[in-house]
């Protein structure tokens, strides 16, 4: 039996066709990109045929309520499903709704269109949950419930993600969880690094356009926990950025202990990269054998690679590989303020 650790059990109870995914977007935007630990997706938002449904998916994006969301249900060969649960410091919470919103139900659902999930006997119960069909279900989908309104497309080499994510393991974590789709998971609780998260970013335009400045210099977070910070320091003229990653435990370690890199207690790791565009693959740099306060003797080594992207002025992607501790996986992070936001945005499109 799996389970999430500390896992909030949802009330809510959906019908076999509620389906979604958690993306990524912004205000009147054209196009939205949905950022995952697989890769993006990116969606053209479809306000002619859905006017209504996609003021709606924006209300959400705008008012950060698809933040630290996952995708909690995989069909494959049929949907992919998000935007309906949270996941932060190890426990799922449902999204908090706003008001339903009216069925809208004009264009088939077709494979690549992303469409509202909604209670089974009410058509116009849309609110936050919504899904990207992998196969053609206009035969099953367009018919029932008033039909299912899709209100966006995705575009580009989306579905190459859409279906990886289809192809990931599945397991029944219960309830609103059956059929969980899964990264690197070998039993037990159910961690945030195990999960598809997902984070909303601006139109692909910006996104294209976006460049790593001095505007980023400063605190990150790990979206899916409050335990895990980032200190990131972005050097234009020499071509290099910094990271250092923490975790910031309020409880001190055992008399005696010292920090290392895996354990439960505060450690570090740093890493030094050079700078392509919005993104820096870095040399990992692991220093252990310190006591805080004291003049110990500290080793340290060279070990794995990360890969930072920033998706944006207030988010971003942390992929790493650590042989030594064997841990292998992708992150979102996000900003902790926005004190260099202008900043930023001025000095983003800049050659």
């Amino acid at each position: 039996m799996f389970r999430f650790a500390r896992t909030t059990p949802s009330r809510l109870i959906l019908s076999l066709f509620l389906v979604l995914v958690a993306v990524p977007l912004v205000t009147q935007a054209e196009t939205a990109l949905i950022s995952t630990p697989l890769g993006d997706i990116e969606i053209e938002l479809l306000e002619a045929d859905a006017p209504q449904t996609v003021a709606n998916f924006l209300n959400y994006v705008t008012n950060n309520r698809y933040d630290n969301t996952f995708m909690h249900r995989s069909v494959p060969g049929f949907i992919i499903q998000g935007g309906g649960f949270g996941f932060s410091n190890g426990q799922a919470s449902p999204v908090t709704a706003f008001a339903p919103v009216v069925n809208e139900f004009k264009v088939s659902n077709t494979r690549g269109t992303v469409a509202m999930a909604k209670l089974g006997g009410d058509p116009n119960s849309a609110t936050g949950q919504w899904f990207i069909n992998l196969a053609d279900n206009s035969g099953n989908l367009d018919s029932q419930n008033g039909g299912f309104t899709v209100f966006a497309r995705v575009i580009g080499d989306g579905m190459e993600i859409a279906d990886a994510i289809a192809q990931l393991q599945i397991v029944n974590a219960g309830g609103a969880f059956a059929s969980l789709p899964v990264i690197n998971f070998s039993g037990g609780s159910i961690l945030a690094e195990n999960l598809v998260m997902t984070v909303v970013t601006e139109t692909i335009e910006d996104v294209i356009t976006f460049k790593m400045n001095a505007g980023l210099n400063d605190a990150w977070f790990n979206i899916a926990t409050d335990g895990q910070g980032f200190f990131i320091t972005v050097f234009p003229q020499l071509g290099l950025v910094s990271l250092a990653w923490f975790t910031y435990d309020t409880t001190p370690p055992e008399e005696g202990a010292t920090a290392k890199l895996g354990a439960p207690d505060h450690r570090w790791l740093t890493a030094l990269g050079t700078i392509d565009g919005n993104t820096s693959v870095m040399e990992v740099s692991i220093a252990s054998g310190g006591v805080f306060d004291k003049a110990t003797e500290i080793t340290r080594v060279t070990d794995g690679s990360i890969t930072l992207t920033f998706i944006d002025c207030m988010s971003g992607r942390v992929d790493y590989n650590i042989p030594s501790i064997g841990r292998l996986g992708s992150i979102l992070i996000r900003r902790v303020a926005d004190d260099n936001i202008d900043l930023c945005v001025a000095l983003g499109g800049e050659d």
